[in-house]
C-alpha cells in the first residue's frame, strides 16, 4: 500500500473515532436515571455566553425538579410565587415564578408539561426555563404565547452542578435570560394582598399529599412563615436557608390524564387550573375556607373567603400547592 493511501485511512479512521467520541459524550449528557420522567435537552448545554433579553414586563418561570435526588434546589427562596403539580408515578414538580428579583442561579431545572401552558397564559408572554418536553408537546410550547428558553434554545444561560447526578444538575442563571426583574406588577395571577379577613381556624400545620410525595407546612410564630418539609424533610435551599413562604394555597382541582405520556408510557397528569373550586389558604397560623375562580385561561384566579369577602394573601412568597379535588 502506497504512502497516500495510508494517509488517507489514516484520517478517516481518526475522523470515525472522533464521531463516535463524540456521539458517546453527547448520549451520556443526555441519560438520566430512573424513577423519573427520561427528558433531557436534545444538545447538552454549551459553555458560550449570550446577550440577555431586554427586562421586558414578563415574568420568568422555571420549572423545577423535586424529586428527593433534586433536593436541596437552588434559588426557590427568592421566587414570588411556587406552584407545586402532581406529574407523573405520583411525585411532584415545582414551578417557580420570579418577578421582584432575580436570584443568581435556579434550579435543578426540568421539563414543561401541558398543564404548564394552561397556567402561563395568565401572564404576559412570559419567559419558561425548561429542560426539555416530551417531544410531541414541544410544537405546541413553541406556538404558545411564552418565550420557550430550553437548552437548546438558549445554551448559554445553562450550566451542569457538580454536586448532585444528570439529571438532576442542571441549573439556570436567570440574568442570562432577562437584563432584570421586571416587577410585581408583572405578576397578573389575580391574587390581593392585605389585612386577613375575620374567622378562620388556627392551625398549627397542614399536609398535602400526593400518591408519592407529600408537602407539609408548619406555622412558626418566631419566623412569622410557613415551614416547608418535603416528604417529612425540612426543605431548604443549597446554602441551608429555610423555604417559607408567608401564605399557602391549597387549590383543590381537577387532575385528569393528558394526551402525553413518559418513557415507561405512563400518561402525564393534567392539572386543570381555569374553572372553580374549593380551596384552603393558610397565613397568619391560621387557616382560612375559601373558593377559587379563573374563568379563562387568560385571566387570573381570584380566591373568595367563605363569606364572600375577597381573600387576600399576606405580603411575601406564595406558594400554591395543586391537590386533587374529591369527586
Amino acid at each position: 500500500m502506497g504512502h497516500g493511501a495510508r494517509t488517507r485511512r489514516a484520517v478517516l479512521t481518526a475522523a470515525l473515532v472522533g464521531a463516535t467520541l463524540t456521539a458517546s459524550l453527547t448520549a451520556g449528557c443526555a441519560r438520566q436515571g430512573p424513577g423519573d420522567d427520561s427528558r433531557a435537552p436534545r444538545r447538552p448545554p454549551a459553555p458560550t455566553h449570550g446577550a440577555p433579553a431586554s427586562a421586558a414586563r414578563s415574568p420568568l418561570a422555571v420549572k423545577i425538579d423535586n424529586v428527593p435526588a433534586a433536593r436541596p434546589q437552588t434559588g426557590l427562596d427568592a421566587a414570588d410565587i411556587v406552584y407545586a403539580e402532581q406529574v407523573e408515578g405520583g411525585l411532584s414538580r415545582l414551578m417557580a415564578v420570579y418577578a421582584t428579583k432575580l436570584p443568581k442561579s435556579v434550579g435543578p431545572v426540568r421539563s414543561a408539561r401541558e398543564s404548564d401552558l394552561e397556567l402561563l397564559r395568565q401572564f404576559d408572554k412570559p419567559v419558561l426555563a425548561f429542560s426539555g418536553a416530551q417531544h410531541k408537546l414541544l410544537p405546541l410550547i413553541h406556538r404558545a404565547p411564552l418565550r420557550a428558553k430550553s437548552p437548546d434554545d438558549a445554551a448559554y444561560a445553562y450550566y451542569r452542578g457538580s454536586g448532585k447526578a444528570a439529571p438532576h444538575n442542571l441549573y439556570l442563571h436567570p440574568a442570562r435570560l432577562l437584563s432584570g426583574a421586571p416587577g410585581k406588577a408583572t405578576l397578573t395571577t389575580g391574587f390581593r394582598y392585605g389585612p386577613a379577613p375575620s374567622g378562620g381556624t388556627p392551625e398549627t400545620s397542614r399536609t398535602v399529599r400526593y400518591p408519592a410525595a407529600r408537602f407539609t407546612f408548619t406555622w412558626s410564630a418566631r419566623h412569622g412563615h410557613w415551614l416547608v418539609a418535603m416528604d417529612g424533610k425540612p426543605a431548604v435551599t443549597a446554602d441551608g436557608a429555610r423555604l417559607a413562604p408567608a401564605t399557602v394555597v391549597v387549590q383543590h382541582v381537577k387532575i385528569r390524564s393528558s394526551g402525553y405520556h413518559d418513557m415507561l408510557g405512563s400518561h402525564t397528569p393534567y392539572t386543570e387550573t381555569v374553572g372553580s373550586g374549593k380551596a384552603e389558604v393558610l397565613r397568619g397560623g391560621r387557616s382560612f375556607d375559601a373558593t377559587w375562580s379563573r374563568p379563562s385561561a387568560t385571566g387570573g384566579t381570584t380566591f373568595k373567603a367563605a363569606k364572600g369577602g375577597r381573600m387576600n394573601f399576606a405580603e411575601g412568597q406564595v406558594w400554591v400547592v395543586f391537590a386533587a379535588a374529591s369527586s
